[in-house]
């Protein structure tokens, strides 16, 4: 049985949706959440799912050890980012190197970086007039939004979107192909 943990910030729809997949698999399940927001919603699903919750501590997570020795313990074989808002440091990259992945809004590398996430990516998308947005599943690396892309995944931009019509779009994206990819990146 193969290890999964999820970081997470928000609502954790997309948390929800890997938890869902891996249930009643015999390849794996979700061990852990780790959360730098204890007021995230994706606390109550991890919770009512029975998984284990670990609320980082910032100064522990930039400048010691703490949590790259509790996912090598556990072990984690696939670490997923889904929302999560913290930049990743470069101990946990560089211990999990191939084996974390983190889901982006929009198609990259348009619209990553520093500060772009969530209503930012979608409102931005939407000034530059762009027809066509997405979703991206890529590597960890040490740059914001930077590693290889395992997938890409578009859908329209269409007149008169709202930020929030195009994120309903987007949410559909990632609530289909980032359980999917979790699953053929654990089989390999």
């Amino acid at each position: 049985m193969k290890h999964i943990v999820i970081f997470a910030s928000g609502t954790g729809s997309n948390a929800a949706k890997i938890i869902d997949r891996f249930r009643e698999s015999e390849l794996a399940r979700v061990k852990l959440l780790l959360c730098n927001n204890p007021q995230a919603g994706v606390l109550e699903t991890a919770r009512r799912e029975g998984i284990p919750v670990a609320l980082l501590d910032r100064h522990d997570f930039y400048h010691t050890d703490r949590y790259v020795k509790l996912l090598q313990e556990m072990p984690a074989d696939l670490v997923v980012l889904a929302g999560f808002l913290w930049k990743i440091p470069d101990n946990l990259v560089r211990a999990f190197a191939g084996k974390m992945i983190n889901l982006h809004p929009a198609l990259l590398p348009k619209y990553g970086g520093k500060g772009m996430y969530g209503e930012r990516v979608h409102t931005a998308v939407i000034a530059a007039g762009d027809t066509e947005s997405g979703i991206t599943i890529h590597y960890v690396n040490d740059q914001y939004d930077d590693g290889e892309i395992i997938l890409q995944k578009t859908c329209p931009v269409l007149p008169g979107d709202t930020p929030e019509l195009l994120a309903g779009r987007i949410h559909k994206l990632e609530h289909t192909w980032l359980p999917q990819v979790v699953e053929e990146l654990l089989r390999v």
